[in-house]
This record gives C-alpha cells, structure tokens and sequence, in this order.
C-alpha cells in the first residue's frame, strides 16, 4: 500500500476552472430559493391574513435587514435564471467544447452581476 496518498484533500489548494465554479454557484443558488421558499410563503400568509398582518409585514419589510434578505434570495433567484439558460443551451448541443463552456460561463457572470446589481437598485 502506498503511504505517501493522502489522507484529507484540501480542497482550498485545488484550482477550479470559471465553468466549474459557475456549476457549484448555479445549486448553492438551487439551494439558498429552495430555504427561501419558507420565508416567501410565510410573508404571503401575512400579506392575505388580514389588512393589519399586511400592515405589521410592511413594516418589517421596510427594515434594513430584511431588504437585504431580500436581496439575497432575488440575487440567487437571478443567478439561478442565468445558469439555468446556460444549461438549457448547453443541452441543446450549443458550446459543449472546453472554450464555448468558458464563453457561457463568463457570460453568466456578467449577466448575473448586472440583475443582481438591478435587484439591488428596486429593492432599495
């Protein structure tokens, strides 16, 4: 047996290529909408409950705090759009190659920046 294998990888010495990293983003976003489901549903609940939950909700809402939640969860929805159509084209056949996944991966990025910073701009 080898002894010199090692015994935990460390995964902070591993360099991930741009389109490997857009993957992990892309469910880390899956998770983050599938958590903030919860949250979306008890403000509905509150919205329609009666006029005085809706009240008492917009107050909440109007905190810093939760506008930046809030943020969150539409800048992981917007990601998750993005990625999603890349992925959609990727299955259609459209930049499987090792340069066309790097093109698609920098175009989500710079996609996702520019929702997430419109996100931020209608938030606030």
């Amino acid at each position: 047996m080898n002894s010199k294998r090692p015994v935990n990888l460390d995964l902070t010495k591993f360099h991930f290529p741009l389109p490997a990293i857009t993957s992990i983003l892309h469910r880390i976003s899956g998770v983050i909408i599938f958590v903030a489901i919860a949250f979306l549903l008890w403000g509905l609940d509150m919205s329609l409950e009666s006029e005085q939950s809706f009240n008492s909700l917009l107050a909440v809402l109007d905190g810093f705090l939760a506008k930046l939640i809030l943020w969150g969860i539409l800048a992981a929805l917007a990601y998750h759009f993005v990625a999603g159509i890349k992925h959609l084209v990727m299955d259609a056949g459209i930049g499987e190659d090792l340069e066309g996944a790097r093109l698609f991966a920098k175009i989500v990025i710079a996609a996702s920046v520019v929702l997430i910073v419109l996100a931020g701009v209608w938030v606030w």
